[in-house]
C-alpha cells in the first residue's frame, strides 16, 4: 500500500485519514510498504489499524541497521497493542479526568 508516502522517501504517513478509510473499507489485510522512515512511522501505521508494515530502505539505509530493525519491531508491536487497546476519542475541548472526590479546596 504505497499511499502512506512515496516509496523510499522516508516521509512517513502523510495522510492518516486516507489510510484509515482504506483500512475501514478493505476486505483484505492492509500493509504499509512505502515511506516508512523511522520507528514512529511504523507505530502510527499500526495504531491506525494496519495489519503490518513492510520495510526496507529505513533499515538498510540507517546508520545502525540492526538497531533500527529492533526499533521497528518494538514500534510495530507497540502500535498494534495501542490499536487493540483503543485510543480515547479526540475532543476539541479540555475535560479533566481526575476525580473531584478528595480534592483539597
Amino acid at each position: 500500500m504505497p499511499l502512506a508516502s512515496l516509496i523510499g522517501s522516508g516521509m512517513g504517513i502523510l495522510n492518516p485519514w486516507n489510510l484509515s478509510l482504506i483500512i475501514e473499507q478493505a476486505k483484505v489485510p492492509v500493509l504499509v510498504d512505502a515511506g516508512v522512515g523511522t520507528a514512529s512511522d511504523a507505530a502510527i501505521a499500526m495504531e491506525l489499524g494496519c495489519d503490518g508494515v513492510l520495510m526496507n530502505t529505513a533499515i538498510a539505509g540507517a546508520r545502525d541497521p540492526i538497531r533500527m530493525a529492533r526499533a521497528m519491531k518494538l514500534a510495530v508491536e507497540a502500535g498494534r497493542e495501542a490499536f487493540l487497546a483503543g485510543r480515547i476519542p479526540r475532543k476539541f475541548a479540555a475535560s479533566p479526568s481526575s476525580p473531584m472526590a478528595g480534592r483539597v479546596n
